[in-house]
């Protein structure tokens, strides 16, 4: 932590990183209290370390105060963060309650799924596409994903679907993304999925495009199989309300 302080004097991009982590404090002081948020409760210090091999700051839980000022911490990132390493900074957020709520894209909520069924592995930013093609290699950056994790993603999410279009028809449940999202976290059952954390945790995930990705193809081509007018309904307006 000592480090990290001296950022904001560095210079450069540096200064910038410095100013997030006094930014973030301060967020976590308005939120938990005027504690250290340096100091951490010896759990969580140790599975940090075990972890990430290096302490990571955060506050210890408390109750929430009524005349400490509201606050409500939304965390957003794109589907690049999922896909790579970071994804285990943000499982620590949520799983630690360090959050309120999340806003990612489809590709945010997907890749999270899809590492839970099979692993994605590090190649080369260099490596020509058209030849991982061939080997049935997807490339994200430097990082390497084979077809048959996206094989794996559509057989486990498929019946989830299905199942939640019956809920539809059945008992009336009209689905919004972050519901949608909720039941994917709790079906996962895996602890290294954010989304798991998430729904165990009762922390909202929002994705107004949501169908901008596979699971959105996958309902889109569902509907053609179906012998019926009624369709699949995704209410966008619910998490508007929510947001709001």
């Amino acid at each position: 932590s000592s480090l990290l302080r001296t950022y904001t004097h560095m210079g450069f991009q540096a200064t910038n990183v410095g100013l997030a982590i006094e930014e973030i404090n301060n967020m976590l002081r308005v939120k938990f209290g005027d504690a250290d948020v340096a100091s951490l409760r010896a759990e969580r210090h140790v599975q940090a370390e075990h972890e990430f091999g290096s302490s990571l700051p955060h506050p210890p839980v408390r109750e929430f105060d009524e005349d400490r000022p509201r606050l409500t911490i939304f965390l957003g990132y794109t589907s690049n963060m999922a896909s790579c390493g970071v994804r285990e900074i943000i499982r620590f957020l949520a799983q630690h309650k360090l959050i309120d709520c999340i806003v990612t894209s489809a590709g945010g909520v997907e890749e999270d799924l899809i590492k839970c069924l099979a692993p994605t592995f590090l190649g080369d930013f260099a490596l020509r596409g058209r030849e991982l093609r061939q080997r049935g290699l997807n490339r994200i950056g430097n990082m390497l994903v084979p077809n048959d994790n996206y094989c794996k993603f559509e057989d486990w999410i498929q019946p989830v679907l299905d199942r939640m279009y019956e809920e539809q028809v059945e008992k009336g449940v009209i689905w919004s993304p972050s519901k949608m999202i909720r039941r994917f976290g709790e079906v996962i059952d895996n602890e290294e999925s954010i989304y798991y954390w998430c729904a165990r945790n009762d922390i909202p995930v929002f994705c107004p495009a949501l169908t901008d990705g596979s699971i959105g193809d996958m309902i889109y081509f569902d509907d053609f199989t179906r012998d019926t007018d009624r369709k699949f309904v995704i209410d966008l307006v619910q998490d508007i309300r929510a947001l709001n």
